[in-house]
């Protein structure tokens, strides 16, 4: 049966002279496990568990040209000859696996502030990426040069380490992308104006690399589609550009993707979360495929990436023919046995990839080293042990206190372990305040976490009893080896000059109606809460006014989400304002303080008034059962209030340890 439904997803895919098992590729990304620009175990760990769920092909994330495209040190590395025995056990461990691996050979480009190497960032032009960033030095002759050499070598280093080939980045908005692209490239030389002329220095790179490792290796490119920017390059440029820029070129696969490392909407696109809709992304590929077939290349393989999460979506994909093979990098980040487990029919068993990009993409930013909000083990299977190889000789009786998500992850791994594991929670629902999500469609695919977490615990066979108040004395009589408090966070208390028509977060999502139509919203916390909430408010139609006291909004959300959320909020018209501290609120008037010059404003007109602050832990219970030897311990909210990927984490570290 599964076999039947995944005809098209198992169906062998020829690849230059490679052969991929299946169309499934997990495509390259960032994963910031390097050491001293070098490849680790953590990588060979990663990589061969992805291997073995099996996929048909794995693109290792972005390897380095020169030094000046290195950027933070856990970045990776190929001019240097180091690099080619650190990258052979990779190699290997996922050849072990019937899996072939291909490199990604990268100049980032302007991006680079060099801050890591004392370096000076190369472009086409002194055009910064962003308008905090530096414009980087405009590349001439003896650059490009260099750049070439640095591809040549990189990719040489790939091959006699074992690599089965690789892909050169044109796109992303990185350094060959930058030449293509009007949105970073003005020049007015040979290198600049036409497609032609900007697509030059790119196909010199693609032709010197092909010349060097010759006819037999794997040698694809990835390219952006789209730089969803008025000022980029759209979807028709880009039909047009490609044949120019592979021209004379012998390519065996091209990795379709979009957008452009921008200050702007672009960059957002590149790791699209939960509030894009997918179906934006799907014309390109197909696209692509029709270029290659006007201009008589129509035997290259296409891949498309993005939000593809499921090999149920994988195989509509190819049935319909918008790409050859498929590329899933979050949902194999949130599940290595995706293919697996889907072939095997074991659905119930697959974690769900939210596109939260609280794990992934804000490590990313964060330079820290990638993780997933609904799989902590990622990142970690040099460290941790899957759960079947840690399964326990002593069973105990477990009592978890709280239903949110951390209390649902302890609760089912420990069950998951062999602990007799009871749950209880105050609540007539599990979900603690993830709930909230349930009144933001923007954000219902967090919903999709509290889904799977509660299927595990049927699965593991743990005894859940909701609207079950605990105290210290009935956990004390209840017995329990081990008892874990994941009883999460309350809101704090509203200012004692907030009156009538004044809200907390939780009440005012709880009744959306009874706040009126014009709000004023006082964000304390910078946070994806916070952010989802005012977008949600104006998507009800209601006017928003923010006051923010710091000097930058959503401070404590990724990049790769805000810079759409700001741009979606704009065009809502709701109305940002910074350095605003609001000290009092009497008859629908907010008083607020300018934080720059300590003036003092009244603000008439608004029907209510959301402060959204962070909460207090709700962790009562803890003493009085230390102080009873009762063996407790907390985790998530209670500890201290985070986000969801800090409470899943910590409910599934501790529950790995009892």
């Amino acid at each position: 049966m599964s076999n039947d439904r995944y005809r098209q997803v198992l169906e062998p895919l020829r690849v230059g002279r490679l052969t991929f098992r299946n169309r499934i590729v997990m495509p390259a990304h960032t994963t910031n496990f390097g050491n001293r620009h070098l490849p680790t175990r953590q990588h060979l760990e990663y990589h061969r568990e992805r291997a073995r769920g099996g996929v048909g092909a794995i693109i290792f994330e972005s390897i380095r040209v020169t030094k000046n495209s290195l950027g933070r040190p856990q970045c990776v590395s190929g001019f240097d000859e180091e690099t080619v025995e650190a990258f052979r056990p990779i190699v290997e461990a996922v050849h072990a696996e019937g899996v072939p691996l291909l490199g990604q050979v990268i100049h980032v480009g302007r991006q680079i502030d060099g801050d890591f190497e004392r370096t000076v960032s190369f472009g086409p032009s002194t055009i910064p990426w962003a308008a905090t960033a530096a414009p980087p030095h405009q590349m001439n002759e003896d650059d490009m040069q260099e750049v070439i050499e640095g591809h040549i070598l990189t990719a040489r280093n790939l091959v006699e380490a074992g690599f089965d080939g690789f892909e050169i980045h044109c796109g992303h908005g990185h350094l060959l992308q930058q030449f293509l692209s009007p949105l970073s490239n003005a020049r007015t030389d040979e290198y600049g104006g036409s497609i032609e002329n900007r697509a030059r220095f790119p196909n010199r790179v693609l032709r010197a690399v092909r010349d060097a490792v010759g006819p037999d290796v794997c040698v694809g490119i990835r390219m952006s589609a789209d730089e969803y920017h008025p000022q980029g390059y759209g979807l028709d440029y880009a039909r047009r550009m490609l044949p120019i820029l592979i021209d004379g070129v012998q390519i065996d696969f091209v990795n379709v993707s979009h957008s452009a490392y921008h200050g702007s909407v672009s960059l957002a696109t590149q790791m699209a979360d939960m509030a894009l809709p997918a179906a934006m992304f799907r014309p390109n590929p197909k696209a692509m495929k029709e270029a290659l077939s006007q201009a008589g290349r129509g035997d290259i393989p296409v891949f498309a990436v993005c939000k593809f999460r499921t090999l149920d979506e994988a195989e509509e994909a190819l049935h319909d023919g918008i790409a050859d093979a498929i590329g899933m990098a979050r949902a194999h980040l949130a599940e290595p046995e995706l293919v697996k487990k889907s072939l095997e029919g074991r659905y119930d068993e697959i974690r769900p990839c939210i596109g939260c990009n609280q794990g992934c993409a804000a490590m990313n930013e964060k330079n820290l080293p990638l993780r997933c909000t609904v799989n902590p083990r990622s990142g970690l299977e040099s460290t941790w042990e899957d759960l079947p190889a840690i399964r326990t000789r002593q069973p105990k009786k477990v009592l978890v206190v709280g239903g949110g998500p951390a209390g649902m992850e302890a609760a089912w791994v420990a069950a998951d372990r062999g602990h007799r594991v009871t749950l209880w929670e105050s609540s007539p629902v599990l979900g603690g305040q993830l709930r909230s999500v349930e009144a933001m469609p923007l954000r219902h695919d967090f919903l999709k976490l509290l889904d799977h977490q509660r299927g595990r615990l049927a699965m593991h066979g743990v005894e859940v009893e909701t609207s079950r108040a605990a105290t210290p004395e009935t956990i004390a009589a209840f017995g329990a080896d081990q008892v874990v408090l994941a009883t999460g966070a309350t809101p704090a208390p509203l200012p004692a000059w907030a009156g009538e028509g004044a809200f907390n977060l939780v009440d005012a999502l709880a009744d959306a109606d009874a706040l009126g139509e014009r709000i004023a919203f006082f964000d304390q916390t910078g946070s994806w809460a916070s952010i989802a909430a005012i977008e949600h408010f104006a998507d009800l139609g209601k006017s928003v006014e923010v006051f923010v006291p710091a000097s930058g909004f959503a401070w404590r959300a990724t990049i790769y989400s805000t810079l759409a959320n700001g741009a979606r909020l704009r065009e809502k018209g709701v109305k940002i304002r910074l350095l605003r501290r609001i000290t009092g609120w009497k008859a629908g008037a907010v008083q607020s303080e300018d934080l720059s010059d300590g003036t003092a404003e009244s603000l008439p007109g608004f029907s209510s008034l959301v402060i959204s602050a962070t909460d207090i832990a709700s962790d009562c219970l803890y003493r009085p059962l230390r102080a009873s030897g009762v063996p407790v311990k907390m985790v998530g909210d209670c500890l201290a209030p985070r986000t969801a990927m800090e409470a899943v984490f910590e409910g599934h570290e501790f529950a790995r340890q009892i």
